[in-house]
């Protein structure tokens, strides 16, 4: 999110694209509101008449899956229509940047695919800039990029991103998406009038976009198209992903992703990785600000292994158990457990049972489990998927721990919040029974861990010697400040909190458990408190930054890329929305946010009291320095293994075949074998409608607290189907009736919902019918009802491996009917 909720009032124009904030995210909408009161407009697209849609100025139906053809179709109106920000695209992204001459796409393949061993992956090698030197050296250092400043040149990315997206007409997004031409040019023209000085256009984005075979390069295309419009970096504009849930954005700080360690840096592997110097040349950019990288591992393992860590042993690098490059995400863990090669599992606060694709099949997985502990507040369906409706428990052997844990209100501790806002939450009342915090239960179980290895085992040192000084005196809870001073980090000589990641070294000095979070424990003298709790209201801005409220990573700054809200000179863009602003009389930059660049150099003499840094002047800033090129990529020359462009694929199940080229799917979608490689064909007889799955208001996530709350569980008592009156009339059902939902995977039966929340499209001149479906009920708690993901297929983006939980076929039928 480069931006935060209260900078929405800043915003001109929202489009809302696979968001839902009126129901799933209404602390957004509150400020998504006041921005309309003050004369926003609101787009919002999705397939789903949704309580966003009905405060729209403009509904925008597509298909499910056919984001990037909508995007695309926009990019291609901007720029044939001259509606880019010319000033902003020309200096600040890498439009002028030569690419390899070689570089190719046809019938939707991008140059470099290869095949080994039945899995295709893409040598870039031909998306690379033209340089001179040797950027396996040098790096990408943006001055060795040839150039072209008109623009004009066929192998520079301007001119290859206006070939690219040329296909995508406004009569051709229309066939793909079932989208009218004449709401697509009006959307178009909406969001487009944001490419001005003085206006902001603001994304807003949630798992409607990412829950997709091409999840990643639907983000990327709104970043493209932002780009263009000069709208990242600003007062009211940016990309801004609206999470699932309050800590979200938290969690993947701390590398919930199996190939990040916390602070997104790569993870070690063990094919490339044999010692720390091999991380250090391969993953560590010889420029951008990530070329510090080095600085933030150090510091990490000195805070994971104190005094034991030091330069002669690596930093206890072998330390760390290496990923072995295999698929180690929620699909790929549960593909292993249906064959029997993950003997235990720890599900913490989650509920695959409901929550993962292809369910059905993924709780017959865990019944290959030796061992399961649950940790959460009630008995979940994963807790209880040994007496499930459809298991014989005496057919299971899998030993399950249930461990009761608190609930967020009775517990403290920071949580991080889609603005990227630390915030300290103190506890307001005891659990009930023997409930415990996460802390205390992690605490309890590394203490019984290393009480084991006390007695031998076959590797013992990283256990046995970890940092674990999070004992409280006379307390029975572990000391929450001491965990929030090593996030933090400190210096290791003197202990002092350090007040940010600019004071991390690489030498052993330094410890620090998550670079990007540094500075959220430091003192706020003029505060009173550490960042993360400091309560003062001030903003002088006027903008909505509120810089003395909670912490925002990195650096406290509140709007990522801000050098980007001020032209090459120095002067903001839009004066009366000022983030950054050159004082070219004074000589120093005057900032309303902590700058998104270097503003000044370091005193020349650290040790003199008045030394003052040296401000630096606009011409030898980098508007996106962590970035190695210094630019904003409308090409990706890396980040993404999926292709330097965002194209148009079809979803893996589609009623249709793709229409702009030969290649149908995603080439290099993750796919599984086994229980979860059930697919249907393309354009099934059998299966012709889509299915999507979404939340509502009334339960959250999996439904694992809503659906033990009684009162909630009387107002959404009923698992359901969103059908159209045509579809409803087709098959003699109508509102309340029983409906039996199938795929290739399974089926469901559950209440139907007639109305206009879900109507018919005409795709390729095809009319196809979308049905949505909650994901959020399950056999447990008060309110019961079938999965939805009993019917989701196991198939993911490669880059993140998300399920595509929002696009899949299925049928539809009156229960009882055959």
């Amino acid at each position: 999110m480069t931006n935060h909720f209260i900078d929405f009032i800043n915003t001109d124009v929202f489009m809302m694209i696979g968001s839902n904030s009126a129901e799933n995210h209404p602390q957004a909408m509150k400020w998504i509101v006041k921005a309309k009161d003050k004369g926003a407009k609101l787009i919002v697209v999705d397939p789903r008449l949704t309580k966003s849609a009905g405060l729209a100025d403009v509904h925008v139906r597509l298909r499910p899956g056919t984001d990037i053809a909508f995007i695309n179709g926009m990019v291609n109106y901007i720029i044939e229509n001259n509606l880019y920000f010319k000033d902003y695209v020309l200096h600040y992204t890498n439009a002028s940047f030569l690419v390899n001459p070689e570089y190719k796409f046809e019938d939707g393949v991008f140059s470099g695919l290869t095949e080994k061993d039945g899995k295709k992956t893409y040598d870039t090698k031909t998306w690379q800039y033209q340089m001179d030197g040797d950027p396996a050296k040098d790096g990408i250092r943006e001055e060795a990029i040839k150039k072209d400043l008109t623009l004009q040149d066929p192998n520079c990315v301007f001119q290859i991103l206006k070939k690219h997206v040329s296909r995508y007409d406004l009569k051709t997004v229309s066939s793909i998406t079932g989208t009218p031409k004449e709401t697509l040019k009006k959307v178009y023209d909406l969001f487009a009038s944001t490419g001005k000085p003085d206006k902001a256009g603001n994304v807003i984005y949630a798992m409607g976009i990412t829950q997709h075979t091409y999840g990643s390069q639907n983000c990327r295309a709104l970043a493209v198209l932002q780009l263009l419009l000069g709208n990242i970096g600003i007062a009211g504009g940016g990309v801004n992903a609206q999470r699932g849930e309050s800590n979200v954005q938290g969690s993947t700080d701390f590398a919930m992703l199996n190939h990040y360690l916390p602070g997104y840096n790569p993870m070690i592997y063990a094919y490339k990785h044999s010692k720390l110097q091999d991380y250090l040349d391969k993953d560590v950019p010889k420029t951008s600000y990530w070329s510090n990288r080095g600085k933030f591992l150090i510091s990490m393992l000195k805070a994971w292994y104190g005094d034991k860590a030091t330069k002669e042993n690596d930093f206890c690098f072998d330390w760390i158990p290496k990923h072995d490059n295999k698929n180690r995400s929620h699909m790929g863990i549960f593909s292993d457990m249906a064959e029997g090669k993950i003997k235990g599992m720890i599900a913490w606060g989650q509920n695959p049972a409901v929550g993962g694709p292809s369910s059905f099949q993924g709780r017959k997985a865990m019944e290959k489990l030796e061992w399961l502990v649950a940790v959460d507040l009630f008995e979940t369906e994963t807790a209880a998927f040994w007496h499930r409706p459809e298991a014989d428990p005496s057919k299971i052997k899998t030993e399950v721990f249930f461990l009761p844990a608190a609930m967020s209100y009775e517990k403290e501790g920071t949580v991080t919040n889609s603005g990227r806002w630390l915030q300290f939450r103190y506890k307001a009342v005891d659990p009930p029974g023997e409930a415990k915090s996460d802390l205390w239960i992690a605490d309890r179980l590394f203490k019984a861990v290393k009480k084991e290895y006390q007695s031998g085992g076959k590797f013992p040192d990283p256990i046995l010697n970890m940092v674990w000084n999070y004992d409280k005196p006379g307390e029975e809870e572990p000391n929450i400040d001491q965990v929030a001073i090593e996030i933090n980090g400190y210096n290791v000589t003197t202990k002092e909190v350090l007040p940010g990641f600019a004071q991390l070294k690489d030498d052993g000095s330094t410890a620090c458990g998550c670079w990007i979070h540094s500075g959220y424990w430091a003192m706020d003298k003029e505060a009173g408190t550490v960042a993360a709790k400091r309560k003062l209201l001030k903003d002088k801005s006027g903008l909505g930054l509120f810089p003395q409220f909670a912490f925002a990573w990195p650096a406290n700054r509140r709007i990522v890329y801000n050098r980007c809200s001020a032209d090459p000179a120095g002067n903001p863009w839009n004066p009366k929305k000022a983030l950054v602003k050159w004082d070219a009389v004074a000589g120093k930059w005057v900032t309303a946010d902590v700058p998104d660049f270097k503003a000044a150099d370091p005193p020349k003499d650290p040790k003199d009291p008045n030394a003052k840094p040296t401000p630096v002047p606009p011409d030898k800033t980098v508007p996106f320095f962590m970035q190695e090129e210094g630019r904003g990529r409308l090409f990706a020359v890396k980040g993404v293994n999926d292709g330097p462009l965002p194209e148009h694929y079809e979803p893996i199940e589609s009623p249709v075949k793709n229409i702009l080229s030969k290649q149908q799917n995603m080439p290099l979608a993750t796919r599984f074998k086994g229980d979860f490689s059930k697919l249907a064909e393309t354009a099934s007889e059998k299966y012709p409608y889509v299915g999507t799955t979404h939340r509502v208001i009334e339960h959250y996530q999996s439904g694992a607290v809503t659906r033990n709350c009684p009162t909630l569980a009387e107002i959404s008592a009923h698992m359901f189907a969103n059908i159209s009156p045509t579809l409803a009339q087709k098959i003699g059902v109508k509102t309340g009736d029983d409906v039996v939902i199938e795929t290739v995977r399974g089926q469901i039966t559950c209440k139907v919902s007639v109305s206009g929340v879900c109507v018919p499209l005409i795709v390729d001149g095809k009319e196809v019918e979308v049905i949505g479906m909650p994901w959020c009920f399950g056999y447990q708690g008060i309110a019961k009802g079938a999965s939805a993901n009993d019917l989701t297929p196991s198939v993911g983006d490669p880059n993140t491996n998300i399920p595509e939980y929002k696009a899949f076929l299925c049928n539809i039928k009156k229960a009882g009917k055959h």
